[in-house]
């Protein structure tokens, strides 16, 4: 791992201890972890975080991401926008639903058009994760994904996640993975949805700002959002450039014609719903900073992995309610283009364009191990 150590650094005193007791969620089902300037909250179902309460720039707590106060909600709602969880085993796109291991072909669900999200309708973030540890300031989940359990996914699949906190605002993700029977596609990501104004600033999410210092480089996209195999330039100035500079607005092509339709969908899509790659960053460099001048919160993203998939909500249609700790006496809902996903992991479906050469690390076999690690800062901006 890239910075494994500075991980371990962060996780203070919240030893992990397996063999003993679980202590008990509270009355709605949430375990809380916490530390000096953040806590965070979780439920077994997709391993989700439901609540994530951060200082902003009054010293006040906001919680900064979607989720929902009823958490018995999550597993039936029917919208399922994957809220905070852990998808898997093969999180984003398979083209044509289908990839090939060692000559022979699998085939997959079909349930983004033509294609396979998140390994289908049965992928992680639909399934109760184990609990297999939990102190005051970390929480580790743990799923046994059996070869029956995903279509057209060989082998069973053990995999755990492992979130704590630290003081400072510091939010840690560290997951692992093994397939010891056979060679099967492995790429997981956390697929969390921010609001930094906690929905009570803009209703959209164009005044947030960010930053990707070492993202000049993106995945071209066909209309559905699958890459075409082209990789391309992130130009300075140009609608999908967020390296150039710091501080720049995620609405600042809002005018320019290119912006609906810029993330597919014949054009009925707006914003971003794409792919960055991550080029050359130092070992725990921050990769993307994302900030609000609104609530003064700012969030730095460190991760091990290669890109960076963005998307801004676009499918959001003002149907889902917003917890009781976010919005205002007439914002209740989230709206369209009101949130940001921002999802690391290895290029989207690399198992078939083996011209970019991450097949290899996409499929995990007997003696391998998979893993994944990001690292999350919230602190107060210093000026706004």
């Amino acid at each position: 791992m890239r910075f494994s150590a500075a991980i371990l650094a962060l996780l203070g005193n919240g030893v992990i201890t397996f063999g003993q007791a679980i202590a008990p969620p509270d009355a709605d089902g949430r375990y809380t972890i916490k530390a000096k300037g953040i806590k965070a909250q979780f439920i077994p179902y997709g391993a989700t975080l439901t609540n994530l309460f951060v200082k902003d720039k009054n010293g006040k707590d906001v919680d900064v991401v979607l989720g929902y106060d009823n958490t018995s909600y999550y597993p039936v709602d029917p919208g399922h926008p994957v809220l905070n969880a852990i998808p898997g085993r093969y999180v984003n796109r398979i083209g044509g639903a289908n990839y090939t291991i060692d000559g022979r072909v699998f085939q997959t669900e079909k349930n983004d058009g033509a294609n396979t999200l998140h390994s289908g309708t049965n992928n992680w973030s639909f399934r109760f994760w184990d609990v297999s540890a939990f102190t005051h300031d970390s929480i580790t989940f743990s799923i046994l994904d059996k070869s029956n359990s995903s279509q057209g996914m060989p082998g069973d699949v053990r995999a755990s996640v492992t979130y704590s906190v630290g003081d400072g605002g510091v939010w840690n993700i560290c997951m692992e993975a093994a397939s010891p029977q056979a060679k099967t596609p492995l790429m997981l990501t956390q697929h969390t949805y921010f609001n930094l104004d906690a929905y009570r600033g803009p209703a959209r999410i164009w005044n947030h700002t960010l930053h990707l210092p070492y993202s000049r480089r993106y995945l071209e996209n066909d209309d559905g959002a699958l890459p075409t195999g082209r990789i391309l330039a992130a130009e300075p100035g140009s609608i999908n450039d967020f390296a150039s500079r710091p501080g720049l607005q995620l609405g600042h092509s809002s005018g320019s014609p290119q912006f609906p339709g810029n993330c597919g969908a014949g054009g009925a899509c707006e914003g971003y719903n794409g792919f960055w790659l991550v080029d050359g960053a130092p070992r725990g460099a921050v990769v993307a900073t994302l900030a609000s001048s609104f609530s003064g919160v700012k969030a730095e993203l460190r991760t091990d992995q290669l890109g960076l998939q963005v998307y801004t909500c676009n499918w959001f249609d003002g149907t889902s309610s917003l917890k009781s700790t976010q919005g205002t006496a007439s914002v209740k809902t989230v709206g369209r283009s009101s949130c940001i996903a921002i999802e690391a992991h290895d290029y989207v479906d690399g198992i078939n364009h083996p011209q970019w050469n991450r097949t290899e690390a996409q499929i995990t076999g007997p003696g391998e191990k998979y893993t994944w690690e990001a690292s999350w800062t919230f602190s107060r901006l210093t000026k706004w």
